[in-house]
């Protein structure tokens, strides 16, 4: 019978897969890391923006409660993630370690303070937004339809982790992030408020890439690394400035890649589309193709 043989292939390939998958055995963060990484995001920006990703029609009067809940659920969330990835780097793994449930209740803390400030810097993108755009009619529109404000949240909530040194998790919150948006902004950048990507999809920003305030990104832009540093062995070298400088009050539009841990655009300057860009610009350059 069909079925009685597929008990035995699946009993004897189990067997093989259990061999070979040491991750399943001795799990990064524990199972399902994933899902609560979706379900984290989904969480702490309920709790900021209960107008927008509450499922659900919130009552103006259970309000304040709606976002205590979301804000108590989080912070519960994030100390069990938090604790199991600490757990899978800790030299004495499977313990219930002193050390690593006091690291990650002081994360928990850090982080659930700085809340109200990410969600200020938020509100200067979401305004860069809606004066950057003439298609944008309301701030709301920007939240709930634009995917640079998905992305942008996202990574706001990211990069604070980042800082934290739980580097994991926001690496895949933004990951999480490009899967849906296009937009792959690594968690370690630094990226100043009034911050506005129109359009989106395609565009990259490295992990040592430093942007300044009121700067705008247009599709395909590319912030990157010129090249990588390599070991004697041939091992490439962790770390290290591999991405470029932006400064304040910058446009670069469509299709433009700027490269190199050297690499300062200045402020007040223009970099035009499909520019390829490897080297510093004074502040107000104007960089077109020819």
């Amino acid at each position: 019978m069909l079925s009685e043989w597929l008990k035995l292939e699946a009993a004897a390939g189990a067997e093989q897969l259990m061999r070979y998958n040491q991750v399943d055995r001795s799990p990064i963060g524990g199972y399902g890391m994933k899902r609560r990484v979706q379900e984290l995001i989904r969480l702490l920006r309920t709790a900021m923006y209960p107008s927008v990703y509450y499922e659900g029609v919130p009552d103006e009067k259970f309000l304040e409660a709606i976002v205590a809940q979301h804000w108590q659920e989080a912070a519960m969330l994030l100390y069990q993630m938090a604790c199991d990835v600490l757990r899978s780097e800790c030299p004495t793994p499977g313990q219930r370690c002193q050390k690593c449930q006091e690291e990650s209740e002081q994360i928990v803390k850090d982080f659930i303070a700085s809340l109200p400030l990410i969600s200020q810097t938020l509100d200067t993108d979401i305004q860069a937004a809606y004066e950057g755009d003439p298609a944008a009619r309301s701030r709301e529109e920007v939240m709930l339809a634009y995917p640079a404000f998905e992305a942008i949240s996202i990574f706001r909530l990211a990069h604070r982790l980042f800082e934290l040194n739980l580097p994991l998790i926001p690496r895949m919150m933004t990951e999480y992030a490009h899967q849906i948006t296009g937009i792959d902004i690594h968690p370690g950048a630094h990226i100043g408020p009034h911050f506005f990507i129109d359009h989106g999809t395609g565009v990259v920003i490295g992990e040592t890439c430093r942007i300044g305030h009121h700067v705008k990104l247009y599709q395909g832009v590319t912030l990157g690394a010129k090249s990588f540093q390599q070991e004697e062995d041939g091992s490439l070298v962790k770390g290290g400035k591999r991405h470029p400088d932006v400064g304040n009050h910058v446009v670069i539009y469509a299709g433009a890649t700027v490269l190199g841990g050297g690499t300062v655009v200045g402020d007040h300057s223009v970099i035009g589309g499909s520019v390829w860009l490897t080297h510093s610009v004074p502040a107000g350059s104007k960089i077109y193709n020819r």
